[in-house]
């Protein structure tokens, strides 16, 4: 009997391949051909499972995203306690998880960094393609900070605390981007990065 193809995995398989090529040479270089000599399949199998490179790109963006998201919540064994981890810890592995600190991370840094560059003049993805998942880091980031915080409101403050918490996580996610910027530039070291984070961290929440 013929093997039966597990397609999702086949579209992974060229998702992947395409996350190479742009790590190594760059959004206009993800054509077809390049993608699919890369991923070890043909043109026409490229074009069934994405129609076409627009498709591509726009799927390669999302894989690159659940990659990192993969990356934060893999910390937590089957066996442990449903317990959610403290407020900070939770921000923290966030944080470290977006930084470009080993291989993989840096290639899915620079992968994004192109993604946004091509965005910044709507050439192969426009901005509101790309938005989704940046507003759901925000989200999640003023989450942990209202768990942390509570619901009251600090003195003298006229702003809510969702208010409050949603501009905090724009400032951290804000910092996180800058750090990743540094690093792929070579001006910030990982060590210092993560001592930033801690500093940042600080301010924020109460220290550990």
């Amino acid at each position: 009997m013929p093997r039966r193809v597990d397609h999702e995995e086949r579209r992974r398989q060229i998702t992947d391949a395409c996350r190479r090529v742009v790590a190594r040479d760059g959004l206009e270089a993800a054509t077809f051909q390049a993608v699919a000599a890369e991923s070890g399949v043909s043109v026409r199998l490229v074009q069934y499972y994405f129609g076409n490179k627009h498709g591509l790109l726009v799927a390669t963006h999302r894989a690159v995203i659940e990659g990192s998201a993969a990356r934060f919540g893999g910390g937590t064994s089957p066996g442990e306690s449903a317990e959610p981890p403290p407020p900070r810890a939770v921000l923290r592995a966030l944080l470290v998880a977006q930084l470009p600190l080993d291989d993989a991370r840096r290639a899915d840094a620079v992968v994004l960094a192109a993604f946004h560059a091509a965005a910044l003049t709507n050439e192969a993805v426009t901005p509101q393609e790309l938005r989704g998942a940046p507003r759901a880091l925000v989200d999640l980031v003023a989450a942990q900070l209202l768990r942390e915080r509570g619901d009251g409101a600090l003195p003298g403050d006229r702003s809510g605390p969702g208010d409050r918490a949603r501009l905090d996580a724009e400032l951290v996610l804000a910092s996180a981007a800058g750090l990743t910027q540094g690093i792929l530039a070579g001006h910030v070291s990982g060590e210092t990065a993560l001592a930033v984070v801690d500093r940042l961290l600080d301010h924020l929440v109460d220290p550990a």
